[in-house]
């Protein structure tokens, strides 16, 4: 019964005076019981062990073999000199065996994984005309008509707990009386942020548009024909040999899968630039129905977006902010609980929305688990991972098992800015401190849940304060619609400092 007990949480609420009965006039209070994050320290599935190592066998088996190899061929040419190899052979031989050494480095090259380079990132920050606080949310959607009293208290409630400031940005025309869905106020949306942070980041690169290879664009709700990514080839004139992609329906946790999809490109395709934008458009996602259930989106979500340069040019790393180190997805889509906790459909009433189910938190939380648990063999001090297998082989019954210090991992932590009571459970049961948590925290206030952009916002965050120095390694994780998991590392080339752009600096006027 207490292992059950712990799966819950409970919440003690005020229901008013009765209006009728034998407690009419009497104050009543109910008691709601919700599922919990799972507690991440108590048990570990060593399913998602054993991945995390199989990916680090099948990603690094040339660091294994390499030092072998080494020792053999200096123990075989010993202190052979080049006067010994004149000495031996003839200049045709010595072309020969130059020209073999130059087609195995050549080789050796071209087969070793390239790195990933992070050039730069832009945020995008709408004008101060979208601003929009908690009272004048709910101002707007009393005028607006199209919510009826219950669905503003609820509003009201979640607003107040979200841990959202005053200075969010928002579409102010969703409120328009009957308002509905429609292309041109998406296409707006979504030209306006995309385009604003790409240019920003051509200007900081000083890449040129026609010099880009790889187009990735992530969107959840709002997919056009044409697609989102030929409105930015068609906008920048890009080239038209271009590598576009346009991913949508995964909601927040696109934009590492974007990553990844940008990485497996550059593998595929050597000195080469790659453009990843990622985005969501608030007046699709924007429900204006009384579904509780669909009603969350509507709190939470706010307008941003951001663009990402990714190169695999060697030379590149002299200027690159970052290189990318590690990258798992955890997928739990085989599970329907997982699979329908977040999902788009229509109301009673034929007015479309994202449904986001009770049990999203419980979903969210295994997923998170299943993830974290098999990134951690690819990140973990091996001091960390001997002390887990000694108490995992030794452990006696009945004891839990030793779980991984994970801070050991990162230095820096951008988890996916989506609710206050989130991102709680999460430092609890992860054991971070605030300073692991901040830049979550001071994004959801200021931004609010800009999606699949939000940890990159997390990571301006940092930026702006100094925080990032070279070596440090930062960890962004992102959960999304399917339902998903993925995280992304990245160790810093250098320390990087204060940008004399970004959307944490008030803009003048």
């Amino acid at each position: 019964m207490s292992k059950e007990s712990e799966d819950f949480s409970t919440e003690i609420v005020q229901r008013g005076a009765e209006n009728s009965g034998p407690n009419a006039g009497s104050i009543s209070f109910s008691v709601r019981v919700r599922p919990r994050l799972p507690d991440f320290l108590s048990s570990v599935n060593l399913k998602y062990v054993k991945l995390g190592y199989g990916y680090l066998i099948s990603h690094r088996l040339y660091l294994l073999l390499a030092p072998p190899l080494l020792a053999a061929f200096i123990a075989r040419i010993g202190n052979f000199t080049l006067h010994d190899l004149y000495q031996k052979y003839g200049p045709i031989e010595i072309l020969f065996i130059s020209a073999l050494l130059f087609i195995l480095l050549y080789f050796y090259i071209d087969f070793t994984p390239g790195s990933t380079y992070l050039l730069d990132f832009s945020c995008f920050r709408p004008s101060n005309e979208y601003k929009i606080s908690k009272a004048e949310f709910i101002e707007l959607a009393k005028k607006s008509g199209n919510f009826n009293d219950t669905t503003i208290e609820f509003q009201e409630r979640v607003l107040k707990k979200s841990g959202m400031g005053d200075e969010t940005y928002l579409p102010k025309g969703v409120f328009r009386p009957g308002y509905r869905n429609s292309l041109k106020d998406g296409r707006e949306e979504v030209s306006m942020v995309m385009f604003g942070a790409i240019n920003d980041l051509l200007a900081a690169t000083k890449v040129k548009a026609k010099d880009i290879t790889i187009l990735i664009v992530n969107c959840g709700i709002l997919n056009t024909t044409p697609s989102l990514s030929s409105m930015i080839v068609n906008h920048f004139k890009l080239r038209h040999d271009i590598h576009s992609f346009n991913l949508g329906g995964m909601g927040c946790g696109a934009g590492i899968t974007a990553i990844d999809l940008a990485k497996d490109l550059l593998d595929a395709y050597p000195r080469t630039y790659a453009l990843v934008v990622s985005t969501e458009a608030v007046s699709s996602t924007w429900y204006t129905g009384n579904d509780i259930e669909m009603q969350l989106p509507n709190c939470f979500f706010r307008m941003g977006a951001a663009a990402i340069m990714l190169s695999n040019f060697r030379l590149d790393k002299w200027r690159a902010k970052y290189e990318l180190k590690q990258l798992v997805r955890t997928h739990k889509g085989m599970d329907n609980k997982s699979y329908k906790s977040i999902h788009q459909r229509e109301d009673s009433e034929g007015r479309k929305g994202l449904s986001v189910s009770k049990d999203i938190i419980e979903v969210g939380g295994h997923a998170l688990k299943a993830n974290i648990t098999t990134l951690g063999p690819l990140v973990l001090p091996v001091s960390e991972q001997l002390h887990f297998f000694t108490n995992l082989i030794f452990k006696k019954k009945k004891t839990k098992p030793y779980i991984p210090d994970y801070k050991l991992a990162f230095e820096h932590m951008c988890i996916l800015a989506t609710s206050k009571k989130v991102l709680d459970e999460i430092q609890k049961n992860l054991e971070l401190t605030e300073e692991y948590m901040e830049a979550s925290r001071k994004t959801l206030e200021r931004f609010g849940n800009t999606s699949s952009s939000s940890t990159w916002y997390e990571l301006a965050y940092l930026e702006l304060n100094s925080r990032i120095k070279r070596g440090d390694r930062v960890c962004q994780i992102a959960c999304g619609a399917g339902f998903m998991c993925n995280s992304v590392v990245w160790k810093a080339l250098r320390n990087v400092r204060k940008p004399k752009h970004s959307p944490w600096i008030e803009q003048e006027g």
